[in-house]
């Protein structure tokens, strides 16, 4: 597969919780973060995707917010 994002982090699917038309993925990668995506119920049930399955977070945004309290 080749890919213009450049941020790709390896990990595992932790937890896939489905909705009424959107599914949470939360993928744990190094150093034990976890990235949470939101993703059609569909595009999980097309990539098989369960948990235990290997998997990549790809992020591509052209804005990254910081905020504090």
């Amino acid at each position: 597969m080749k890919i213009s994002a450049r941020n790709v982090l390896e990990g595992k699917v932790v937890k896939v919780t489905k909705g009424a038309t959107t599914a949470h993925v939360v993928l744990e990668v190094a150093g034990g973060a976890k990235v949470t995506a939101s993703i059609t119920n569909e595009a999980v049930d097309d990539l098989g995707l369960k948990v235990g399955d290997a998997a990549k977070a790809v992020v591509k945004a052209s804005d990254v917010l910081v905020a504090i309290d």
